[in-house]
């Protein structure tokens, strides 16, 4: 009886420090808590020559780069419904695997550096997942000569999941949208976007938002370019709509002033009429993605290219053939921008888990 009674009694203390280790990770996440303001005025890491654009003909890259952590060999646990555990799952990829994967973001940027404008979502500066590696300073070490900006969107100071393997979370996180030009920006502000999940889990999120760069034209007009990236996990799209109707507003303001508007990034959502599963229709039974809606903005153009797969799901190691694909990385242009030409880039998801899209566009 009395070996019984020991057991019951270290079982309770054992559940009374679990329990009160959530309670302590709550409170330091409440207190910590990363609050912007709605807007913040971003001042530039890197500054360029050029301060005014004046070749009507311009290229864009968008790259969601995965924090150099979601190359091909990399699975996410959080994909696979672990919240409590890691379900033996990665939670954090091995050091060669993310620095394997920068160096491949790092020679794409500089094949690339005749790029008017790159657009790179989910940098890492500061984080435990990546090593604490400052990727931003890496990719402007790869692109001389630009004007580069960062705007955080994650900033966490421990994510405490796994909840029940405190030994191995993904802990401290301080990640955003990095943006290097060929010209130097006027201004540069973030715009924190709306919605957000319920507290507790909203102070362990990312803090969406567009970072909104100026540029000075050689009509008097201004080249309005927006690196964003919309919400993920959003069961039925209720944060996406909000964040969508935020921007549908800016983003037409921006246009009846008579500006040049391009925005490019991650929408976490397909574009309009674009079915989801068109790179995976005998895989995506167990996988949904929305669309925007076909009236969003009536007159301006989406860019993308429709043959390359800009994104992967994370439940396993990328196979080609095996793993569910889709397009949620694009581009959106207003009505008195042309597009010339889109091409996503197919590197066989190896050093993320998003791939690149390039565009050419005209300022009519």
């Amino acid at each position: 009886m009395k070996t019984i009674k020991k057991i019951f009694k270290w079982i309770g203390i054992l559940i009374g420090l679990f329990l009160l280790y959530v309670i302590v990770s709550i409170i330091h996440g409440t207190l910590t808590d990363y609050q912007p303001e709605e807007v913040v005025v971003i001042e530039p890491d890197m500054s360029a020559i050029e301060t005014t654009i004046g070749d009507s003909s311009l290229t864009f890259i968008t790259w969601n780069v995965g924090y150099g952590g979601l190359g091909a060999e990399s699975e996410f646990f959080y994909d696979n419904g672990g919240f409590f555990t890691s379900k033996g799952k990665m939670v954090t990829a091995p050091k060669p695997n993310v620095e394997k994967n920068i160096k491949g973001a790092n020679q794409f940027l500089k094949e690339n550096n005749d790029t008017d404008f790159i657009l790179l979502q989910e940098v890492d500066v500061n984080s435990k997942r990546s090593y604490y590696i400052n990727q931003h300073n890496e990719y402007i070490q790869s692109l001389e000569g630009y004007a580069a900006s960062f705007a955080p969107n994650f900033d966490v100071k421990r994510i405490p999941i796994p909840v029940l393997e405190p030994w191995n979370v993904i802990g401290k996180t301080y990640s955003g949208l990095g943006t290097y030009s060929k010209y130097q920006a006027k201004a540069i502000k973030r715009f924190q976007l709306p919605g957000a999940y319920g507290w507790p889990d909203r102070i362990f999120h990312l803090d969406r938002c567009a970072a909104v760069h100026r540029y000075p034209y050689k009509d008097g007009k201004e080249v309005v370019v927006v690196n964003a990236h919309n919400s993920a996990y959003d069961q039925g799209g209720v944060l996406k709509k909000q964040q969508m109707d935020y921007l549908k507003k800016f983003f037409l303001a921006e246009y009846n002033k008579g500006n040049y508007v391009i925005v490019g990034g991650d929408w976490n959502q397909c574009p309009p009429n674009f079915p989801y599963d068109t790179f995976s229709k005998e895989n995506a039974d167990d996988y949904s993605q929305i669309n925007i809606k076909e009236d969003f903005l009536p007159g301006w153009k989406w860019g993308y290219d429709p043959k390359i797969p800009t994104n992967r799901k994370l439940t396993n190691p990328y196979k080609e053939g095996e793993t569910f694909i889709t397009l949620i990385d694009f581009f959106l242009v207003s009505p008195n921008v042309e597009i010339k030409d889109v091409k996503g880039i197919d590197q066989d998801f190896q050093f993320s888990d998003h791939q690149p899209v390039k565009m050419t566009i005209n300022l009519n």
